[in-house]
């Protein structure tokens, strides 16, 4: 129901549309025609007109049929409901005026009744075909009513008739052309404007579904002109279009992926799915040609951060084997209390030295794996953050306080910034305690243990950024391993467990802030970046 009322409203405007441009032309024709008409009157002289023509008759027709014409092309651009209901008198007053000017001219012979012809047609376009019979009718009984008042006048024979016969019927046929011309015509612009707004409705719905994915589209022809591109595809571009009119090339604007479209198209072993690097990040790319049978039309590019998916992937994969380890790390903490129970009670026992070492042993290793399962219990729970606004100043100084007691470490060997402002982040204290305590704990490990061999700095970072920077004097990481820095189970030292690195960067970004890690000239440096608020 609402196609039709749709198409409807389409076709009644395509009529108004025609209607328009012919009553322009034939305004301007009618111009033209009359002064023709007067121009040949002027020309030939009243003298040279024969007996049967009537010279100053035709001129006075020719000047008011141009006086007519001019005043309608100077009113044609008011729109007025009176001058639509009056186009069907004008049609009339022009084959009025042509069969009068036929008559001055000498009647049928003349040869202008093939002008009524004309006349019919562009008014049947104007009426869209309704009112083409009746002009023709019209016409016919002018052409009759001439041609008996010639006969009449002249005494002619009554075979005289033929040629005003042959052309009222000329004038019927044209009329039924018209008619027919003037129906299709509407009916195949009427389709064209509903076929252009159902285009253009596909074409909005097209870029609404490419703004909405998560991957970057941008769409470009041979010439590796832009055509449309989704807010996703942006960050790779370094010019956009500003309006519809202005052209941007793909070259101009991301060069690695033009590069890879140009050998795209011209080589047809290449796979439509490709990996690049753009500003140290891996994308993948999918080309998809415009023209399913050759790629030299263009093609839609559809751009994901291979990066992130391989991120998600392995995050995806951690979960379940976090899951797993902390089911693993609950039925193992049962059996592990029963050892180190039975252990401390040996140990109680009266036994030569040998056997006191042998029992240490076993209670080292047995704290160890306990450490071990604190940890994958404590990474199991990474995503239940409580974050709370925190004074930056009094948690460093109580960090820095319980730090040094518990791992023993002199208050000059580490070094805290002096706080000139009191500043605020919102963290879960738990887990910012635990990611400073084991980046510390690292750095010292690692550190040459000496007077400010560990320093913890605070650098703000932009308007609302701020960096805590744990800082050592030790050797730092070897570069090719500085990938694996944050791996779980990955570690250098003979009795680490591989998950505080891990853990720590977990954490971190459980709580929306970023843990990274920087090769000093001396020593190394692990860097958390927290944003401060009010």
């Amino acid at each position: 129901m609402n196609d039709n009322i749709l198409y409807r409203n389409i076709t009644a405007q395509s009529e108004l549309s025609l209607q328009a441009r012919t009553i322009r032309i034939i305004n301007v024709f009618r111009l033209i025609l009359s002064l023709i008409f007067v121009l040949f009157s002027l020309y030939v002289g009243q003298e040279n007109w024969g007996e049967t023509q009537d010279a100053s008759l035709f001129f006075s027709l020719s000047l008011a049929y141009s006086l007519f014409s001019f005043t309608l092309l100077l009113v044609a651009p008011v729109r007025s409901s009176a001058l639509v209901f009056f186009n069907p008198v004008q049609i009339i007053i022009d084959i009025f005026f042509i069969i009068f000017i036929m008559h001055a001219a000498g009647g049928i012979q003349s040869g202008l009744g093939l002008l009524l012809i004309i006349t019919i047609v562009t008014a049947s376009l104007i009426s869209n075909g309704r009112l083409a019979l009746f002009y023709a009718a019209i016409a016919t009984i002018g052409l009759l009513l001439e041609q008996s008042y010639q006969i009449a006048k002249w005494m002619l024979p009554i075979s005289g008739y033929s040629q005003p016969a042959m052309l009222s019927l000329s004038c019927f046929a044209t009329a039924w052309l018209g008619y027919s011309f003037a129906k299709r015509m509407t009916q195949s612009e009427a389709l064209a404007s509903a076929r252009g707004i159902d285009l253009e409705n596909l074409a909005q719905v097209n870029a609404l579904i490419t703004e909405e994915m998560q991957d970057g589209v941008i769409v470009i022809d041979q010439f590796l002109n832009i055509h449309h591109h989704n807010s996703q595809a942006m960050p790779l571009l370094t010019r956009t279009k500003v309006n519809d009119e202005e052209t941007v090339k793909l070259s101009d604007s991301a060069l690695e992926i033009a590069h890879v479209f140009t050998r795209w198209m011209h080589a047809e072993n290449i796979s439509e799915n490709l990996i690049i690097s753009i500003n140290n990040k891996e994308l993948k790319l999918r080309l998809e040609p415009i023209n399913h049978d050759s790629r030299l039309y263009g093609a839609v590019i559809f751009i994901q951060d291979w990066s992130q998916i391989q991120s998600a992937a392995q995050q995806s994969k951690l979960a379940a084997l976090g899951r797993l380890t902390a089911n693993i790390a609950h039925e193992i903490r049962n059996p592990l209390s029963a050892i180190s129970h039975a252990n401390q009670l040996l140990q109680e026992e009266d036994f030569n030295l040998q056997n006191k070492r042998m029992l240490q042993i076993i209670a080292d290793n047995i704290q160890r794996i306990d450490q071990i399962i604190k940890d994958v219990l404590e990474l199991n729970r990474r995503d239940r953050t409580n974050q709370e606004r925190l004074s930056l100043h009094q948690f460093i100084l109580d960090f820095y306080t319980q730090f040094c007691a518990v791992e023993k470490i002199p208050a000059s060997h580490f070094q805290i910034p002096s706080f000139k402002d009191n500043l605020f982040i919102a963290y879960d204290q738990r887990h910012l305690m635990q990611i400073l305590w084991n980046l510390c704990k690292n750095g010292w490990e690692h550190s040459q243990k000496q007077v400010g061999s560990l320093k913890l700095n605070c650098t703000k970072n932009g308007r609302a950024g701020l960096n805590l920077e744990i800082i050592d004097d030790g050797e730092g990481v070897a570069e090719e391993n500085r990938n694996k820095l944050f791996e779980p189970f990955y570690t250098t030292k003979t009795t680490g467990n591989g998950l505080g690195l891990y853990i720590s960067r977990e954490l971190a970004e459980a709580n929306g802030s970023r843990l990274s890690y920087q090769k000093l000239d001396s020593g190394s440096a692990f860097i958390l970046q927290l944003q401060i608020i009010n």
